[in-house]
């Protein structure tokens, strides 16, 4: 029998490169906001279910999440940025980066323990660089990995029988990546960024580690 994974974010994007990898021996549930979002990547994949829901709607969540019963491999990758200073970010500002970044991962992830702990499975978090260190101007950002970083930790102590593992990655040539640099001002430049292949096979080499090792942190840097 397949073994089962769900990947937020899924539909494209490093989630999408997550979700491919996945598919080779998975039954990949694809993640993602609408039914149209998912669409493209769920019909290229080997073996996918589209699994289209607002993460942030808990009802919708608590409804899309019952139709799991056993889950091997849960990626949390669906995640915003805000960003901006102390002073210019509002207060629905941080209540939009912690709902998508920290609640949203909390809610789905308890929704789910059931489903993994009755195939032992796995957790991995995609974080960043700035789960590690905050720079000016990504307060709100930052402070959401930080906490989805204790998250992870806590979350491993307290369930015994699962993997959890936290991904840092630098800077990602992604769509999002090109709004970022545009909003920063700068002209993008592709080459400066990891390539999303690079950290889809981060996650999958994580997911693949044998099982009498827990793969706790990974930290990914452009060289």
């Amino acid at each position: 029998m397949p073994r089962t994974a769900l990947v937020t974010g899924a539909a494209r994007g490093l989630g999408a490169g997550i979700a491919r990898l996945l598919s080779a021996d998975h039954d990949v549930w694809v993640g993602g906001s609408t039914a149209d979002s998912v669409a493209g990547i769920s019909d290229e994949l080997i073996s996918a279910r589209p699994w289209p829901v607002d993460l942030t709607d808990a009802d919708a969540l608590a409804a899309a999440a019952a139709n799991i019963t056993s889950l091997d491999v849960l990626v949390h990758n669906a995640g915003v940025a805000d960003l901006g200073t102390v002073e210019t970010l509002t207060l629905a500002d941080w209540r939009h980066t912690f709902e998508a970044n920290v609640f949203a991962v909390a809610e789905l992830t308890r929704l789910l323990l059931p489903a993994l702990r009755a195939a032992g499975g796995h957790v991995v978090l995609i974080n960043s660089g700035a789960g590690i260190r905050a720079n000016p101007g990504w307060s709100a950002y930052a402070a959401s990995k930080f906490a989805l970083r204790a998250f992870g930790d806590a979350l491993r102590l307290e369930e015994p029988t699962l993997r959890v593992t936290s991904v840092h990655p630098g800077r990602i040539d992604t769509d999002m990546q090109r709004a970022i640099v545009a909003g920063e001002g700068e002209e993008y430049d592709a080459s400066k960024y990891l390539t999303v292949e690079t950290v889809a096979r981060a996650v999958r080499q994580a997911v693949d580690t044998p099982a009498d090792a827990h793969p706790t942190e990974i930290v990914l840097r452009t060289r």
